[in-house]
């Protein structure tokens, strides 16, 4: 009989050991699953509110196109010839950008738009320094106007 007892006992804390690991599992499972469950009750998602436009007045002047730093400086044929080159190199590798059909319209913006910094980077480096310095003087002259500009506009509400 002393037997069957300790027996019935080793059964027993079996049961509960297993009962533990059964609750302990499912107590985990439940946990990891509650927050997606939650998600999926959810109310439906509030529309996106579209921001309000700036009247035409409160909206910064901006140039129709790019600045050229570059304009009226008179370039040797040397610098000239290296110049093309840069154009020709970098329209190359604009078009391929453009048809690349793997990125997405912000990817290529982006893209077009490092490449035509590399451009100038570049046609900057073919200059004298004092084609350099009068390249500088004209970046600078135009940054502050345009800091001059914002300054004189109120902030936005």
């Amino acid at each position: 009989m002393k037997k069957y007892a300790s027996l019935k006992k080793w059964v027993r804390m079996n049961k509960n050991r297993f009962a533990k690991r059964v609750a302990f599992t499912a107590g985990f499972f439940f946990l990891c699953a509650a927050p997606g469950l939650t998600r999926a009750q959810s109310s439906p998602p509030r529309p996106v509110q579209i921001p309000r436009r700036l009247s035409p007045v409160a909206r910064p002047a901006r140039d129709t196109g790019p600045v050229d730093d570059f304009a009226g400086l008179k370039y040797t044929d040397e610098q000239q010839a290296k110049i093309d080159q840069i154009h020709q190199n970098i329209k190359s590798r604009i078009d391929a950008v453009e048809k690349d059909d793997k990125l997405n319209a912000d990817q290529k913006a982006a893209m077009l738009q490092g490449l035509q910094r590399m451009e100038r980077g570049e046609v900057y480096k073919a200059l004298t320094t004092d084609q350099q310095a009068a390249v500088r003087k004209s970046m600078l002259a135009r940054r502050a106007a345009q800091q001059a500009v914002q300054q004189k506009q109120p902030p936005p509400k």
